[in-house]
C-alpha cells in the first residue's frame, strides 16, 4: 500500500540553489582575519555562527563601506583645511592666504590645488590651454608656459573655479578667500570620485565585500585623496575595469580612455588585459576596449588640440623635460651617492635625454615580464593581479612617483592581494612618507631634515612595494595560496576571461605558453 502523501518529507522540485548570501560563502574577516577579529570588539564582536549574511535591510555591507568612506575623506578635508587659513596679509591688512612661517610644510597640509589656482591663472578666470603666461627661467630667458595637466585634470579645475567664483558673487552664501572656496569645490568632487572608486572596487571584490572597507579607510586616503586631482584617474580605472567585469567591454574602453585623459595610467590597463585575452583567445573583445579606448581619449583631446595645440602641448613638454622627481629611484641613488644622474648638469630647459631613454625601457622591461607572466603561468592570472604589477612597475622604474600617485596602488594591490596586514602596513609606511618629505621641503635652514631622511623613507616605501610584488607573483604560480580564488570562483574582474579556457594562438612559440602540469586544488578555506 502506498504511503500517505501528508507523511512523505518536503521535498523540492529542483535542487536547491547555493545561498551566495550565506556565511559559507562570502568572506566574513571577522571570523577569518585576526586583526578585524579583534576590532570587531568594539562593535560586539565576530558575526554570529547562524548570522543570516548579506540580508540587512538599510546597512548593507556597501552601504557601510560608502560611509566609513566619507569619514576617511573627512579627516582627508581636515589634514588639508590648514592651508587654506586666511589672515590679513600685505600693508593694506587685505585678507588672504596665510602660509606664513611655512604653514604648508610645518602644518604637513601642502596640496597642489592652493597654489595651481594663481599659479595656472584660473584666479584670472583664464580657460586652460588657451591663456598663457611668460616665466622667466633661472638663466634669464622667457619660457612660455600653459595649463600643465591632462585635458580632464585641466578641464576639471576650469569647472571648480567657475563654481567657486559663482560661490563668491552670492552673497547670502558663507564667504572665504576665493582660493578657499575653490579648494572645497575642488574637494567636493574628488570625494565623489573617490567613492566612485571605492563603490566600483568593492563590487569587482565579488564574495570578499569587506575588502573595499580597506580601499576606504586607507591611511593615504588621510594624506593624499586631496593632494591632487588624482581620483579623478582612480574612478575612471576602478568604473572601467568594473564595466569589463560586467561584459561591457565599450563602456570599459571609453572609461579607461577618459580616464587617461585625466591621467595616464589608466589606459595602462588596457595591457593586462591584452595578454590575458591572447591567452584565453579573446582577442576580439579586447579590441573593442581597445578602440573605444582610443576613441574616447580623442574625442576629448582632439578638440583641444586643434584649438591650442601649444597648450595642450604643454603637459607632454613638461613631462619630457622635467628631471628625476625627489621620490623617484634614480633621486634616491643619487642622494646617497655622489653620482650627477644620467645626464650630468642640464642646461636651462634642456631634456634629460638618457634618463627618458633609461627609464623607458625599464618599463618596457617590465612590460615584458608581465606579459611573459601571464602567458606562461601554469593557470591564467587574474586582472587585478597583472594591473597592480604593471602599474606598481611604472611607478618603480618611472622618473616621477608623486605622491598622490600610491592612491594609484590601493585599490589595485586590494583586489591583487588581499592579505589586509600585508596592505595595511605598506599604507602606512607610503602615508608616512609624507612626513619626511615636508620636512625636507621646509629646509635644513629652517629646522628642516636632510634629503637623506626624505629618500631613505622612500626607500622603504619602494621595498615593501616590491614585497607586494613578489607576493602577487608568488600567489600567480601558486594559485591555491590565492585568497580570492575559491571554489567555482576563478576570476571576478574578468568578465568574459571568467572561467574561460585557455586557447593560445597557434603561433606563440612554445616558451610562451603555460606549462601542463597538474595545478594545485583552489584554496577552499
Amino acid at each position: 500500500m502506498a504511503a500517505n502523501a501528508d507523511d512523505a518529507e518536503p521535498t523540492s522540485p529542483a535542487p536547491l540553489a547555493e545561498d551566495l548570501r550565506s556565511a559559507d560563502w562570502r568572506d566574513v574577516p571577522s571570523r577569518n582575519d585576526a586583526m578585524v577579529s579583534a576590532l570587531s570588539g568594539t562593535v560586539g564582536g565576530p558575526v554570529g555562527r547562524h548570522a543570516l549574511i548579506g540580508r540587512t535591510r538599510f546597512f548593507t555591507p556597501m552601504r557601510v563601506i560608502l560611509l566609513l568612506a566619507v569619514v576617511f575623506l573627512a579627516f582627508g578635508w581636515f589634514a588639508k583645511a590648514g592651508c587654506i587659513q586666511q589672515a590679513p596679509v600685505g600693508e593694506s591688512g587685505q585678507v588672504g592666504l596665510d602660509w606664513s612661517g611655512s604653514r604648508q610644510y610645518v602644518a604637513m597640509c601642502y596640496s597642489d590645488t592652493v597654489p595651481l589656482y594663481g599659479a595656472e591663472r584660473l584666479d584670472q578666470g583664464a580657460f586652460p590651454y588657451k591663456t598663457s603666461w611668460e616665466e622667466v627661467r633661472g638663466d634669464g630667458s622667457i619660457q612660455m608656459r600653459y595649463m600643465e595637466y591632462p585635458v580632464i585634470s585641466g578641464l576639471y579645475q576650469y569647472g571648480a573655479m567657475k563654481v567657486a567664483k559663482a560661490w563668491d558673487s552670492i552673497t547670502w552664501l558663507p564667504g572665504a578667500i576665493q582660493v578657499a572656496l575653490y579648494f572645497n569645490v575642488v574637494a567636493f568632487g574628488l570625494a565623489l570620485a573617490w567613492l566612485v572608486t571605492v563603490w566600483a572596487s568593492t563590487l569587482l571584490a565579488g564574495r570578499r565585500v569587506w575588502d573595499g572597507a580597506l580601499i576606504a579607510c586607507s591611511p593615504l586616503v588621510i594624506v593624499h585623496v586631496f593632494t591632487n586631482f588624482d581620483p579623478l584617474a582612480t574612478a575612471f580605472a576602478a568604473g572601467g575595469l568594473l564595466a569589463w567585469a560586467r561584459k561591457r567591454p565599450v563602456l570599459a574602453g571609453i572609461l579607461l580612455g577618459l580616464g587617461g585623459a585625466a591621467k595616464l595610467y589608466p589606459l595602462l590597463l588596457l595591457g593586462p588585459l591584452f595578454v590575458l585575452c591572447l591567452r584565453a583567445g579573446k582577442t576580439r573583445d579586447w579590441l573593442v576596449t581597445a578602440l573605444s579606448a582610443v576613441a574616447a581619449w580623442l574625442a576629448v583631446n582632439l578638440p583641444i588640440a586643434a584649438l591650442y595645440p601649444h597648450g595642450w602641448y604643454e603637459f607632454f613638454r613638461l613631462n619630457s623635460e622635467r628631471g628625476a622627481d625627489p621620490d623617484s629611484l634614480y633621486n634616491v641613488i643619487a642622494s646617497f651617492t655622489s653620482w650627477k644622474g644620467l645626464d650630468g648638469p642640464l642646461a636651462q630647459g634642456e631634456s634629460p635625454s638618457n634618463l627618458n631613454a633609461v627609464s623607458l625601457l625599464l618599463f618596457v622591461a617590465v612590460c615584458i615580464g608581465v606579459g611573459y607572466v601571464a602567458l606562461t603561468a601554469q593557470r591564467r592570472p587574474r586582472v587585478a593581479q597583472l594591473c597592480f604589477l604593471l602599474v606598481a612597475g611604472f611607478l618603480l622604474t618611472n622618473k616621477v612617483w608623486s605622491p598622490q600617485y600610491s592612491l594609484w596602488l590601493v585599490p589595485l594591490a586590494v583586489l591583487a592581494l588581499p592579505h589586509r596586514r600585508l596592505l595595511l602596513a605598506w599604507m602606512t609606511i607610503d602615508a608616512l612618507v609624507w612626513v619626511p618629505r615636508m620636512m625636507y621641503y621646509l629646509g635644513v635652514s629652517n629646522k628642516g631634515l636632510p634629503e637623506q631622511w626624505f629618500t631613505g623613507t622612500v626607500v622603504i616605501r619602494d621595498i615593501a612595494v616590491l614585497v607586494l610584488c613578489a607576493l602577487v607573483l608568488r600567489q600567480i604560480h601558486r594559485p591555491s595560496e590565492d585568497l580570492v580564488r575559491y571554489g567555482f570562483i576563478d576570476d571576478p574582474a574578468g568578465g568574459v576571461l571568467d572561467q574561460a579556457p585557455d586557447k593560445q594562438p597557434a603561433w606563440l612559440p612554445g616558451w610562451l605558453k603555460p606549462s601542463k602540469a597538474k595545478d594545485p586544488e583552489p584554496v577552499t578555506v
